[in-house]
């Protein structure tokens, strides 16, 4: 509205209403990115190859048209059906795909008689597939609301299947069929993210407890007896599993994932005292009573005792001699000694490869990235004002979030060593089909958070003169 005065002319607010503006796709930027991921993971694999042999190795072209066919055929199905989706997820998952490819290649150059970065490869395409049905086919992820109890009995299910089969190297978690490997609580991950976010968003009035607080520690309050019964039912199942599978990972990763959950639906940090108590219970219960977490435990305590018996050094004390020739900037793809580790070098100790030949540098570089992963998967759910979206957001970041510390503590020295597989980079096909799954997800609800919003002008409402 305009006012004339004596003194010229004036410009007010009034109460037209405001203009809604849409918010950028920045698809643009996301093909940029991918690009530079496809490159960089290309020139990784030059790197090695001139290192071990002085020449660009033969399979570079294909390797790098490959890569890029698979991310070019993820990012034309966001532009399609995700459009206002984060433009950050896709890339960061080329990249640490494309990384982890060629930290298997390396080190396949050092066991000739097993290759798993062909293997690997093939996975790495299925898992690009799923993500691309997933972003196609899944229009609202609200949908998966209706399927909590579903999910839940085939998160069971896949957990007790292991059961089973014979162990392999002391844990229960793998299932063989038709000559192929498979671990079932990759998948499971997922399905009790999915379970918990609905369960939670539809009960966390209930248990935002209210009334009188039965204990109280200085300032943390806990909550009543009438309301732990959830988290005691998920504690027992989570050492259940630890006990009959000997998997101190998925253990601790399916219990940390209930416990993060729980506070951001109800926003009670005495649920977070109590899990982490139960958590250090069932732990210390089972890492001293069950042989094979309590052999693990014990190197973790005593990573060089192998060397003082004599007996050489063992994968947890190689682990760490790798880290520290690594320095700061790394021996250089392809030069480093990583494979003294031993079967493990391209599963569970993978990181120490990237440790010793890209350095401080370089392992930072790639923890950022997880960071930025989780962070992205964070800010998706805060946006949100779906209470079960916010919650399967923050769910699947925390899965990432969490598996990347037990893996790198473990390979640190920091806490007892795990069989998990690092979130893109180690050798396992179950586990890189799971984590392009979350991506997928992580999409669809960012598209959601992104378009659910009419981003106002700050100037509307104005009239200049």
């Amino acid at each position: 509205m305009i006012k004339a005065g004596t003194t010229g002319t004036t410009v007010v607010q009034t109460d037209v209403p405001a203009r809604a503006v849409r918010p950028r796709r920045r698809r643009g930027v996301e093909l940029a990115l991918i690009v530079i991921a496809v490159l960089l993971s290309v020139y990784g694999y030059c790197a090695v190859g001139l290192a071990r042999n002085g020449t660009v190795p033969p399979g570079a072209a294909g390797y790098g048209a490959g890569l890029g066919v698979l991310a070019l055929l993820a990012h034309l199905a966001v532009r399609l059906r995700a459009p206002y989706a984060d433009p950050l997820l896709l890339p960061i998952g080329v990249l640490l795909n494309g990384l982890g490819l060629v930290l298997i290649y390396r080190l396949d150059l050092e066991t000739p008689h097993d290759h798993a970065a062909p293997t690997q490869l093939v996975w790495s395409t299925l898992g690009v597939t799923l993500f691309t049905v997933v972003v196609l086919m899944l229009r609202d992820y609200r949908v998966l609301q209706r399927y909590a109890y579903v999910c839940v009995v085939g998160a069971l299910v896949l957990l007790l299947l292991p059961i089973l089969f014979p162990a392999v190297n002391g844990a229960r978690i793998w299932i063989h069929v038709a000559g192929f490997s498979i671990q079932p609580g990759e998948f499971a991950k997922v399905l009790l993210a999915v379970f918990f976010a609905a369960y939670l968003a539809g009960n966390r009035n209930a248990l935002a407890y209210t009334g009188r607080q039965v204990w109280r520690f200085r300032r943390v309050q806990l909550p009543t007896g009438r309301v732990l019964g959830p988290i005691l039912a998920i504690w027992l199942l989570s050492v259940g599993v630890l006990v009959l599978e000997r998997d101190l990972g998925t253990s601790l990763l399916f219990f940390g994932l209930f416990v993060v959950l729980l506070y951001v639906a109800t926003g009670r940090t005495g649920w977070i005292a109590v899990g982490l108590l139960l958590a250090a219970l069932g732990a210390v219960a089972v890492g001293w009573l069950e042989p094979h977490v309590h052999s693990r435990v014990q190197d973790w305590l005593h990573p060089f005792a192998s060397i003082d018996a004599g007996q050489g050094p063992g994968q947890v004390a190689q682990s760490l001699f790798a880290f520290a020739a690594g320095g700061t900037l790394g021996t250089g793809l392809g030069v480093g000694h990583a494979i003294l580790i031993g079967f493990a070098a391209k599963s569970d100790f993978i990181l120490a490869t990237a440790g010793e030949e890209l350095g401080l540098a370089g392992l930072s570089a790639i923890f950022l990235l997880y960071g930025l992963l989780v962070e992205r998967g964070y800010r998706t759910g805060l946006a949100l004002r779906d209470p079960f979206g916010r919650l399967l957001a923050v769910g699947l970041a925390s899965i990432v979030a969490l598996q990347v510390f037990v893996i790198a503590g473990g390979v640190t020295g920091l806490i007892p060593l795990t069989g998990m597989a690092m979130p893109f980079l180690a050798q396992g096909g179950s586990s890189v089909v799971t984590n392009w799954a979350i991506v997928a997800l992580l999409i669809r609800v960012s598209h959601a958070a992104r378009s659910q919003y009419d981003v106002r002008s700050p100037y509307d409402g104005e009239v200049a003169a």
